[in-house]
């Protein structure tokens, strides 16, 4: 628990900047609104790699994710992401225009997810075959698999909300749907810039695979919601994250 203090320690004063800096916009301004949000999210997300409650690398053909081994700390950190989302849809109630949760079949908007994480998850698994999991991250304990999957749910639910609610939602109003899923993933990618090249080097190799997953997560929210993009973002970082393939 001690790195969960530290790492609110580590965020605080990054948030406090960002909250005022919202607070003091002008109402209309949407677009800076949300970015701020999405800088507040990047804050979040990027400060877990030096607090080492996930690690990134590269095997011989492709890249692999794991989290802390610790289970408390994984479902706190799940539902942490959680409230956070609800507090900001609750507290930006004018944006929540952008917001589409299902297409007009629920059912099939969660089949769609889940097809969805498949197509993203096939190349990745295509380029592991013949490198053993000790080189892809290791061995994970079964113990873990359901806080992995909690987190992978919450926490991306928080992602999907912001790029594949807030801003594709906004960039659909202005522009059309397609030219919206194309700056849903591109700005996804961008999203993930400092991850890639600062925070950690694993570089192009990061880049690629979030404007791929970016891509298929924006169409996918296109005509079954904001759900199922989550099931697609999440269901893809937990397989990764888990070594069940």
């Amino acid at each position: 628990m001690e790195q969960l203090l530290e790492y609110s320690i580590r965020i605080t004063p990054g948030l406090v900047i960002l909250t005022l800096t919202y607070i003091l916009l002008p109402k209309k301004s949407i677009a800076s609104k949300l970015f701020l949000l999405i800088f507040g999210f990047i804050l979040i997300r990027d400060s877990m790699t030096p607090m080492e409650f996930w690690q990134f690398g590269i095997s011989e053909k492709t890249v692999w994710l794991r989290f802390i081994d610790d289970g408390l700390i994984l479902f706190v950190l799940a539902l942490t992401s959680l409230g956070l989302t609800f507090g900001i849809i609750y507290l930006n109630k004018p944006l929540n225009k952008y917001l589409i949760w299902f297409g007009n079949n629920k059912v099939m908007s969660l089949v769609v997810g889940f097809i969805g994480a498949v197509i993203v998850l096939a190349p990745i698994l295509m380029m592991s075959i013949g490198t053993p999991i000790e080189e892809r991250g290791g061995v994970v304990s079964p113990d873990l698999l359901v806080p992995l999957l909690v987190l992978a749910i919450f926490g991306n639910f928080m992602e999907e909300v912001l790029f594949r609610g807030y801003l594709q939602g906004y960039f659909e109003k202005l522009s059309g749907p397609w030219r919206a899923v194309v700056l849903s993933g591109l700005l996804f990618a961008t999203g993930h810039i400092f991850l890639a090249i600062t925070v950690t080097d694993l570089g192009v190799a990061i880049l690629l695979f979030t404007l791929y997953e970016g891509f298929i997560c924006a169409i996918v929210r296109m005509n079954h919601g904001i759900i199922a993009a989550t099931l697609t973002h999440g269901l893809t970082i937990f397989v990764l994250a888990s070594g069940i393939f």
